[in-house]
């Protein structure tokens, strides 16, 4: 088979990015109990079935009355009680309290509490030791949300307070989005699996398990399939097995060199590509494209080059497919802890560390040696510096656009 003509244009960040997202859909819904819900998508906007509170409520222990009852050293007469759960079911008149707790319904006609520390109790009786002001310390009915108001949108990552919003609103069931299912295929002849006997010249792979967390952290489902060898049947045939997942990752092999051999095996089973290389260090060699209806990304062998093109291209396909409304690289600033050397025309994503610099922005230093080799280094990194292509020097203190590796939860 002959060698496949690959395109020479190099795509930026941003254009490949939205490429990738442009050929994705979110997955079907399912329904799911309130207890497997978290950090699941909404498929669905989630609306109130009832009012919350569904009626006047104390807000505080105490005593409910009439307001104009509620003079310093005035003397009501206690004539019952109405524990949560329990409310009173008799008329209260003028010189009249009824003792309340937190969540207590208020007894109709009556707008005002007294809180339990203001009030001095005696038998039936109690004496108001402070102003009682007309609706202070009253939770009104559907003062939280009423029937039918909208209180987690759809395409939200739920967390748990939006899992306690649907459940005050009587939700047992949420329709979510179907957890994407991703295919991993590392390939290459010197890579084996931790702790299996490692070839001649070889290597212990690294790329298909730290893909699979980052595919759990992003909301998917990994599928981690066997290494395949650098040989185009081997590929194939691995990439048959996964024709049912949502998106298909290969590691290794996306590169020109003679042994690079992921795009031609895929080429025989169908692939469509998009495109191929992006001006951006580390991580050029990254294709696209789908074989079938399957997306694929090619994500270059290299470990660094892998993890950091998954952070900028996987997770917002994870967040597309899991139904997400917010599929952009969340950002931040911070402040440069070195100086950095002009750049060159690819967009660079230098690792570095964070420090702390209450109130303002975190300090951000870059590793001095940034080989996409150095994985450990990668490990102990907590953000990425964002050059652009062509940037200019930049001095230590300068204002910077990092990636904050921190918060992504990988």
């Amino acid at each position: 088979m002959p060698p496949p003509v690959l395109p020479q244009h190099m795509l930026s960040v941003e254009e490949a990015r939205a490429r990738i997202l442009a050929g994705l859909q979110p997955t079907a819904a399912e329904m799911v109990g309130l207890s497997e819900a978290w950090d699941r998508v909404a498929a669905a906007p989630i609306a109130a079935r009832l009012m919350h509170p569904p009626a006047d409520v104390s807000a505080m222990d105490g005593y409910a009355l009439h307001a104009v009852d509620g003079a310093p050293h005035a003397v009501l007469r206690v004539i019952g009680s109405a524990p949560a759960g329990h409310p009173f079911a008799g008329q209260v008149q003028r010189g009249e309290a009824v003792r309340v707790f937190t969540g207590s319904i208020i007894p109709a006609g009556l707008d005002g509490v007294l809180v339990q520390e203001d009030a001095i109790a005696d038998g039936d009786q109690v004496t108001i030791r402070e102003r009682v002001q007309t609706g202070k310390h009253i939770r009104l009915a559907g003062q939280d949300f009423r029937a039918g108001e909208v209180l987690v949108p759809a395409g939200r990552r739920l967390t748990a307070r939006d899992i306690g919003a649907a459940a005050a609103a009587n939700h047992p069931w949420i329709a979510v989005h179907r957890r994407p299912v991703v295919a991993i295929l590392a390939t290459g002849d010197e890579i084996a699996l931790p702790g299996n006997p490692i070839p001649p010249g070889g290597i212990v792979s690294s790329n298909a398990h730290a893909l699979a967390a980052l595919v759990r952290a992003g909301g998917g489902q990994p599928l981690v399939l066997p290494i395949a060898p650098d040989d185009r049947a081997a590929i194939a045939a691995a990439t048959a097995t996964a024709r049912t997942a949502d998106l298909l990752l290969t590691t290794g092999g996306a590169s020109v060199g003679t042994h690079d051999v992921v795009l031609s095996a895929l080429q025989e089973r169908g692939l469509e590509l998009d495109f191929w290389k992006i001006a951006m260090r580390p991580g050029k060699p990254l294709m696209h494209g789908h074989v079938g209806e399957m997306p694929m990304i090619g994500l270059p062998g290299n470990p660094v080059s892998a993890i950091v093109c998954a952070v900028l291209f996987v997770l917002p396909a994870l967040a597309r497919l899991c139904g997400r409304t917010d599929t952009a690289v969340p950002l931040s600033r911070a402040v440069l802890g070195a100086p950095l050397p002009a750049n060159d025309r690819r967009a660079d994503h230098l690792r570095a560390t964070l420090s702390p610099r209450d109130p303002q922005p975190p300090l951000v230093t870059p590793f001095p040696v940034q080989d996409s080799g150095m994985l450990a280094r990668l490990a102990h990194s907590q953000a990425l510096i964002l050059r652009a292509p062509m940037a200019p020097p930049a001095q230590a203190g300068a204002d910077v656009t990092v990636i904050r590796l921190d918060l992504l939860g990988i």
